[in-house]
């Protein structure tokens, strides 16, 4: 099956001559989901050796931190994936040979510019890469009349404002937390996992489950997704904590009706569906969390980790294995290190929520071993798809 809800273009895309470029360069997934696994291997040590005092990084603070999780790791992987799935949405080229070169290349400036750089400069450079990314998918969107995922690039353009945001507060522009747009930020991306989520974990789990139906219910799905959308202006409005707080509860409560619906405990056998369930269902406990701290009871740290390495890293290493198996012309299913790279996010997320809760003289420990799976995990991925990505489809066809 394809990335998304429709077949492999059933005519081919016109790219530049096969051997006119090398693979990495034939499609979006390729370099980003390479790039977004060795960053997010080498970041999050960098950033707990600043965390605990061993090393001192030009700016790597914990906005840095928050940031770079969102804008350096998350949105690369957004990327390489939307256009992926607008090459087939579309039957229109996406970036690809130079061009996919030079957008990779202006992404890894922004991550350099962010660690080393003044922070007008950093803004600058970092600012670039969304806008350049999102305006040649908005373009073969607009030019096939693909109306339906438009939306998508209304969302990138809410991730631009917010990192504008973020720079303007860390520039002392104006005076807000840096940490409030990038909040507002994972709150985006939720939004993106659900409306994606809910396209394609039904589909993968009635392709690779036999015997299994999900219930799909449109009107239901549109009450989710509005409650979910919601929930998240009321957090970045800071409105009323009880109205915050219900919003988000019931958000919660709509994400995890959903899921059941997709019967998940159907998949246990099959780790390339059960990582995006579980990626899944960590929406609704960040939510969840998040509704609690509106009331004061709890950090809303815990929340926003939840979603973060819970959700966000779950669904990430959950969508990169097996769309970089569909996608090489691999069989889609797990081998060994498969497991191993999504027992490792999950362990890693629950280690990081629980560092809220363990004493203080536990807590580094905590956060260390959290982080180690994280790392781990991606730096497997790195080493185990990084020649998949690397070569050509070993059925021979093109992407």
């Amino acid at each position: 099956m394809s990335l998304l809800t429709i077949d492999e273009p059933a005519a081919p895309v016109h790219h530049a001559p096969w051997s006119a470029q090398h693979p990495v360069w034939a499609l979006g997934f390729r370099p980003f989901y390479i790039l977004t696994a060795a960053f997010a291997a080498l970041a999050v040590p960098l950033w707990l050796a600043q965390y605990l005092g061993w090393i001192t990084l030009p700016h790597g603070g914990l906005g840095w931190h928050a940031h770079e999780m969102v804008y350096g790791m998350a949105i690369a992987v957004i990327i390489g994936f939307l256009f992926t799935a607008g090459r087939n949405w579309t039957n229109l080229p996406t970036p690809h040979g130079a061009h996919l070169a030079a957008l990779a290349c202006v992404w890894l400036a922004g991550r350099a510019a962010m660690l080393c750089a003044p922070p007008l400069a950093a803004a600058v450079v970092d600012l670039l890469f969304v806008p350049l990314a999102a305006w040649p998918l908005y373009r073969v969107l607009k030019q096939s009349g693909n109306k339906r995922n438009l939306f998508l690039v209304v969302l990138l353009g809410l991730l631009t404002m917010a990192n504008a945001l973020f720079h303007a507060a860390t520039l002392g522009w104006i005076a807000v937390s840096p940490l409030t747009p990038v909040h507002g930020a994972i709150l985006v991306i939720v939004i993106i996992e659900a409306v994606i989520g809910g396209r394609v974990i039904p589909m993968f789990t009635t392709n690779g489950a036999p015997g299994t139906k999900p219930v799909v219910r449109p009107r239901y799905d549109k009450v989710a997704l509005c409650l979910t959308a919601s929930a998240s202006i009321a957090w970045v409005l800071a409105l009323p904590g009880a109205l915050t707080a219900a919003l988000m509860m019931s958000a919660a409560c709509a994400m995890l009706l959903r899921l059941a619906g997709w019967q998940p405990q159907r998949t246990l056998h099959v780790p390339l569906l059960w990582i995006l369930h579980l990626g899944y269902a960590w929406i609704a406990f960040g939510f969840a969390m998040l509704s609690l701290a509106a009331l004061g009871i709890g950090a809303a740290s815990t929340g926003f980790h939840a979603l973060a390495v819970g959700s966000m890293a779950g669904l990430i290493i959950g969508m990169m294995t097996r769309t970089t198996l569909g996608h090489t012309g691999r069989v889609l299913k797990a081998g060994r290190w498969e497991p191993v790279m999504y027992f490792l996010i999950q362990g890693g997320a629950v280690l990081r929520v629980l560092a809220q809760f363990v004493p203080a003289d536990w807590r580094a420990a905590a956060l260390v071993a959290s982080g180690a799976c994280w790392s781990v995990s991606f730096a497997l991925f790195l080493l185990v798809y990084t020649p998949y990505l690397w070569r050509a489809r070993i059925d021979g066809r093109e992407g």
